[in-house]
């Protein structure tokens, strides 16, 4: 099976990586930072408009026609950029959300694990509740209570709702959020590597030392190896590969960001850095749509059956 991008999916990423850069750089970041999460409607609308939200919808009903595989490059170029906001769940709104594709509506989900069951809090997470239209798979918006999330840029707010409206879409969900992981993890790889050539230690730049070359090779690995489970799964759909796709770039997402801060030393762990927002955004995306354990249990389940099916013959 070949996995490399066509010529029109290299001009896709280049477009929405040219869009994002030109948007979203690194003083809106700061400025998303700076305001506590709240969401950029004039943002939210652009990107309706370049077909962000429509990108899988049919060309008969409004959209682009696209498929998973390039909603998956597009969402690697989000994850890159930390761009905030309930991106999967008004992406998979759209065209039954009104809204939705044009962003002119923000649509959140119940993606969170739920903390309500055993040792829990009382009731499921929804993540940018307070700038949401509607929840994905329920007939109206809840009411919730803000709670403290690890990431400054996506608020949370406990509901008591119940969380499994959006168990229909969770394949789906989960692939494009593991794309979102993917990008972010490819992103902290090239923060590494530009401050280990920036940064001199001993008169040299500290990527001359062989624990800071093993670091960058380290993450460098662990992108490029989610990125491909990522595609893989984007053109098979299969639940397991989703799963191992999803499970891959969660690692990849934290493991690398923290290296990354390894990288920066101090650095990396001030507030004017990026390095430590990338971290925060991938434990809150880590519990999203399908949690390591649960992906763990798919494919445990998935070899179980093969096994027995080759038992079997």
């Amino acid at each position: 099976m070949d996995f490399r991008l066509t010529e029109e999916q290299q001009d896709l990423r280049a477009g929405v990586r040219d869009l994002l850069a030109g948007r979203y750089g690194r003083e809106a970041l700061r400025a998303s930072v700076d305001s506590g999460g709240a969401l950029d409607r004039g943002l939210w609308r652009e990107l309706g408009g370049a077909g962000f939200f429509a990108l899988r919808l049919p060309e008969v009903d409004g959209g682009v026609g696209l498929g998973l595989p390039e909603a998956v490059l597009v969402f690697e170029e989000a994850g890159r950029a930390l761009l905030p906001g309930p991106l999967v769940a008004t992406h998979l709104a759209a065209g039954t959300v009104p809204g939705a594709a044009e962003g002119t509506a923000v649509v959140t989900a119940f993606d969170l694990g739920d903390p309500g069951g055993p040792g829990g809090q009382g009731g499921p997470l929804v993540a940018h509740l307070a700038d949401a239209d509607a929840v994905l798979g329920t007939p109206s918006l809840p009411s919730g209570e803000p709670v403290r999330s690890a990431d400054p840029l996506t608020p949370l707010y406990r509901v008591a709702a119940p969380g499994n409206a959006a168990a229909a879409y969770r394949d789906e969900g989960a692939l494009l959020t593991a794309a979102l992981q993917t990008g972010s993890a490819l992103r902290t790889v090239e923060l590494a590597v530009r401050y280990a050539q920036e940064r001199e230690q001993f008169g040299q730049p500290i990527g001359a030392f062989q624990a800071v070359k093993h670091l960058c090779a380290q993450m460098l690995v662990r992108a490029e190896v989610a990125r491909t489970a990522l595609y893989a799964a984007a053109v098979t759909a299969d639940p397991a590969e989703v799963a191992g796709a999803k499970l891959l770039a969660d690692e990849a997402a934290v493991r690398n960001a923290r290296d990354c801060l390894q990288v920066y030393g101090g650095m990396g762990f001030t507030w004017e850095a990026d390095v430590h927002l990338h971290l925060k955004r991938a434990w809150v995306r880590a519990e999203q749509w399908r949690t390591a354990g649960e992906a763990e249990e798919l494919l445990a389940a998935r070899l179980l059956e093969e096994e027995l099916l080759t038992a079997a013959t």
